[in-house]
Order: structure tokens, then C-alpha cells, then sequence
């Protein structure tokens, strides 16, 4: 009987299998037979009885190749009969020969020993058949492996022998008592470390993203990313490499996980401690850049610290979007504490706070009625702003254009260079007022150029309110007359588009603004026709009357 004829129920006892397989093992003599056929099926072989005994063809086949013939002799094991015919193996010769080689080797005194090998077979009723390198077989039954019989096969073990019975030339392993021993002997070893509390120093084994495995004499622990350095998560690649030698501290140890956390920054100094008493908010230090993110940048103190530089404390241009712009990796700055928490490791900087507020040198170089060049920055429903330098002034709708309802958005995008006058500076809210309507010339103005006080003019009736009437007159431009101005016309009577004649008699640049009055129309035809009385003694002043009502 070999490892093959072992068979095991679902809830053996793992002793009384032992002692039962040894007591019933039979003679397993070896006996030379001769091959008297050989076919695809099966291989006969006559080992001297009533009828030949019978083999698989893979038992003399190797590589694909049927290694014996017809006539050779061939060494079996005789294994008792099965129904008839004597049962034999081949195999389980080639096996003896393997397993006499292992007793030879490690005699009686067996467990100590531990096999290397690979899963090549699943037994359905309790085990694994496990074969090394020199191809000697193991079984190891089901309780002891630790393994689950779904893609078992292939694998590669380490078991340690529990049991060898030359009568079976059977070997029994238990990769369930190796890993025991093996846990036992680390649960020992991490108990004796954290006892002492002192650190250790170990081999870093492998690097990962998330941490490092550090070897302690034969006891893997894992250094976690957030356990290498005070400055937080970091990539253990860019301070280490494997084969380096770090000291580290235990932190916790999970027996039933075999899980054992070290860190490297518990065995170093604190450095927040050191700083406690000798940094403070406002203090200005020079710091090294040493990595961008979207929201900022951080800087070394030079001493396991890293401070946070937020992109809105880079600069005072609120137009940053990337501390790239501004900044350079491995650049030396300095920068003012703004805010410093030991108990949470947080430390945050200013550059901006270190230099000149945009507002304030703004107000030294420009002065209001300043006409200057600047860039539209941001569009908005009620204007633009408009980056001029380092600050942003507002350019608001009504002092865009001079044509009436204009928005900034309808005439400008972001991006545009324009032209504006500074119109107020309000330096207690620090805000900046612009026009472009300050430097261009207005309706009015150019009405002017045209028009003077006095001067006649028609327009259509625009518009009608309570207090007076507009009408249209040219380059967009709207004409006000009072009521007060309209003299003897009846203002009720007049319509939307109705025609009428007035006299200039205000142009307002600034404002944009044109008075007119009908009344002082009359006056002035009247003046007239007094003054063509006192020149023409001739004609009557009841005849120039007549003639101007006509």
C-alpha cells in the first residue's frame, strides 16, 4: 500500500488513521515481471501467477514516450489482487526507490524536517499528494494543510514531516504544523521586542506604494507610508531602497492577522516638538519647495517638517491658478508663519504677507483722473473688472459706453486690452473705480461741436413723462423739454412721433444732457421780429406780426 491507497473519510481521526494505515500495510514486495502486451489502454505484465497483472501506459511513459517494449523485464510492486488480477506498480518501485532514499537520508529522527514541494494531486477524500524536486511523494491530509482543494494544484509548499512508515513507504506532512510552529516562534519574538520598548533595526525586504516590509531576523513587519516621515503620507521609493537597514519601532502586533506595524518616524526625534518653543505666528524662515499640488505648495524646514504654502498665499494676483506659475521645485523662499498647531502637525505659510500690498502700491503710482492700460479680467452682470498690474479695478456698465443700456458683457470678452480712467480710489474698502466713458466723447459733446445755445432744432417725440417730454435729436441723443418749458402748447395734446421745434438752451457733456424749451422758441421768434421792426421803419409792427402767424 502507497500514499494512492490511503483513503480518508470527511471527519477522520487524524491518529487513528495513522495507526490503522500502518497496522493493515501489506508486504509491497518488488518483483521483476515481464511486459507481454502493450496497447493505448493498458500495459500486462506476467509476474509469475495465474494471470498477468496490469498497469497504466503512463506508468512507463515519459515525456510522451513508452520507454519499455514488449518482452523487456520491468520491476513492479505487488500490492495484494484486484478482483483477479494481481495488483502492481510500476511507479510505486520508482517511489520506493525515492522514499528509501529519504529514510537513508534523515533515518528515524524525522521531525525536524521540513519538505519543499508542489501540489500534483487533490485525493477526494482527505489530502493533497505533494512531490519535490527529486519527484519522492508526501501526502498531507486535508486538516493539515491549510490550503483549500480548488486551485491547490500547482502550487508550491513547505510542510513539515510528521510521520514516515517504512512498511507503507508512505511519508505523512503538515503545513498546518510548520506555519503553527512558525507563528509561535514570531509571536515569541515580537512579545520579547515590545517588552523592551527599544527600537530595532531591521532590512527593508520590499518597497510598495503603500509602505515598506521590513525584515527583523526572520520576522516581516510592515512600515506604513504614514510611518516613515513627520512631513505625512510620503513615497517610501524616494527615501529608500531595498537591502537599506532602518530602525523602527513596534507599534502594534496582530496575532491572529499575523500582522506586525513598525514605524521608522517613532524611533527619530519629534521635530514638532523642537519647534514648539522656538517658532511662532509671524516669524519670518526660509523654507526649500519641495512638492506641488492643484491647491498649493509645500515647503521643508529642512528638519522632517513640511508646511502647507496655499495657492491664495502665494501672491497678492488673485489670478494664480497654478503655484507653478510662480514657484520652482527646490527653490529657497522665505515665508511668514500664519498659522502653527504642534498638536496637530499643521503648519501653514505666507509669501504674499511678506511683500507689498498690490493696494498700496497701486495708490503710489496712480492717482484718480489717471488714464491707464489695463486687461479685462472678469465679466460680470454689472461690469468688468479690469487687472491693472497687480489689482483689480471696476469698469461698471454705465461707465462703459456712452451708448445707453450697454453691458460689458455685449462688447467685451476676457482677455481684451482697453483704456480706462481712474474715477475713485476708496482706500478704506480698498476699491477702484474706472471708466472708458470719461476719456471718449459723449453724444452731448459732439452735439456741441455742431451746436451751440440758441441754435433751433426738430425732433420727434420719444418719450412722455410727468415732468416733460423727449425727443430724438441726433447721434442717439435725447432732448429734454420741461413742461414748464413748453410755453402755450398743451403738453396733453401731444403725441408719441408728433414733430416739434425748440431752442437750445443747455448741452451738459458730463451728463450727456440736452435742454430744450419751446417757450424760450417764442421769446426768441418775438426778439426777432422786434429787432426787424427797429430795422425796417417802413413796416408796421402789426404787419410783422401778421406776417409770422401767416
Amino acid at each position: 500500500m502507497g500514499i494512492d491507497d490511503i483513503d480518508l473519510g470527511e471527519d477522520f481521526d487524524f491518529e487513528q488513521m495513522l495507526n490503522e494505515s500502518f497496522e493493515n500495510a501489506e508486504n509491497n514486495s518488488v518483483v521483476d515481471g515481464v511486459i507481454v502486451e502493450i496497447t493505448n489502454d493498458r500495459v500486462l505484465v506476467d509476474v509469475g501467477q495465474k494471470i498477468e497483472g496490469q498497469l497504466n501506459p503512463s506508468e512507463i511513459t515519459i515525456g510522451g514516450e513508452v520507454k519499455y517494449n514488449v518482452g523487456d523485464s520491468i520491476p513492479v510492486m505487488l500490492m495484494g489482487n484486484r478482483g483477479e488480477r494481481p495488483n502492481i506498480s510500476h511507479k510505486k518501485v520508482l517511489q520506493k526507490a525515492k522514499f528509501d532514499a529519504f529514510v537513508e537520508k534523515y533515518g528515524e529522527d524525522v521531525e525536524d524536517v521540513t519538505i519543499e514541494g508542489k501540489v500534483v494531486s487533490v485525493k477526494n477524500r482527505g489530502g493533497f499528494i505533494i512531490e519535490d524536486e527529486e519527484g519522492c511523494e508526501y501526502f498531507m491530509p486535508m486538516a493539515q494543510s491549510f490550503l483549500k482543494a480548488q486551485g491547490a494544484v500547482g502550487k508550491t509548499v513547505k510542510a513539515k514531516v510528521l510521520k514516515v512508515n517504512k512498511a507503507q513507504n508512505s511519508i505523512i506532512v503538515s503545513r498546518k504544523k510548520l506555519i503553527e510552529e512558525a507563528k509561535a516562534v514570531k509571536d515569541n519574538k515580537v512579545a520579547e521586542i515590545m517588552e523592551s520598548g527599544e527600537a530595532v533595526n531591521g532590512t527593508i525586504k520590499k518597497i510598495t506604494s503603500y509602505g515598506m516590509f521590513v525584515d527583523l531576523g526572520g520576522i516581516d513587519g510592515l512600515v506604513n507610508y504614514n510611518e516613515i516621515s513627520y512631513k505625512g503620507p510620503v513615497n517610501p521609493a524616494n527615501y529608500y531602497n531595498e537591502g537599506d537597514e532602518v530602525t523602527v519601532v513596534v507599534l502594534s502586533y496582530d496575532k491572529a492577522k499575523q500582522h506586525l506595524s513598525l514605524s521608522i518616524k517613532a524611533a527619530l526625534a519629534n521635530p514638532w516638538e523642537e519647534i514648539k518653543d522656538e517658532l511662532e505666528v509671524g516669524d519670518t524662515i526660509t523654507v526649500t519647495v519641495s512638492n506641488f499640488e492643484s491647491y498649493g505648495a509645500f515647503v521643508d524646514l529642512g528638519n522632517d517638517i513640511e508646511g502647507l504654502l496655499h495657492i491664495s498665499e502665494i501672491s497678492w494676483n488673485k489670478n494664480v491658478k497654478n503655484p507653478k506659475e510662480l514657484l520652482t521645485l527646490g527653490e529657497e523662499i522665505n515665508v511668514e508663519v500664519i498659522e502653527l498647531d504642534v498638536n496637530k502637525k499643521r503648519l501653514r505659510v505666507s509669501l504674499k504677507n511678506l511683500q507689498e500690498k498690490p493696494f498700496a502700491k497701486f495708490t503710489k503710482e496712480f492717482n484718480v483722473g489717471d488714464v491707464v492700460k489695463g486687461k479685462i479680467a472678469t465679466l460680470t452682470d454689472f461690469g468688468a473688472f479690469v487687472t491693472i498690474g497687480d489689482v483689480d479695478g471696476l469698469l461698471h456698465n454705465e461707465e462703459a459706453s456712452w451708448e445707453p443700456n450697454t453691458k460689458c458683457k455685449s462688447i467685451f470678452k476676457k482677455g481684451d486690452d482697453v483704456e480706462v480712467k481712474i474715477i475713485k480710489i476708496d482706500r478704506e474698502k480698498e476699491n477702484i473705480s474706472l471708466s472708458i466713458k470719461e476719456i471718449a466723447d459723449s453724444p452731448a459733446q459732439r452735439f456741441q461741436d455742431t451746436h451751440k445755445l440758441g441754435d433751433i432744432v426738430k425732433g420727434n417725440v420719444k418719450d412722455k413723462k410727468d415732468f416733460g417730454v423727449f425727443i430724438k435729436l441726433e447721434n442717439n441723443l435725447d432732448g429734454l423739454i420741461r413742461n414748464e418749458d413748453f410755453g402755450p402748447l398743451n403738453v396733453e395734446e401731444i403725441n408719441n412721433g408728433d414733430e416739434i421745434e425748440a431752442v437750445v438752451v443747455n448741452i451738459d457733456t458730463k451728463r450727456n444732457r440736452v435742454r430744450l424749451s419751446v417757450k424760450r422758441l417764442e421769446q426768441q421768434q418775438e426778439r426777432e421780429v422786434l429787432k426787424s421792426v427797429n430795422d425796417d421803419s417802413s413796416m408796421t409792427l402789426g404787419d410783422l406780426l401778421k406776417d409770422q402767424i401767416k
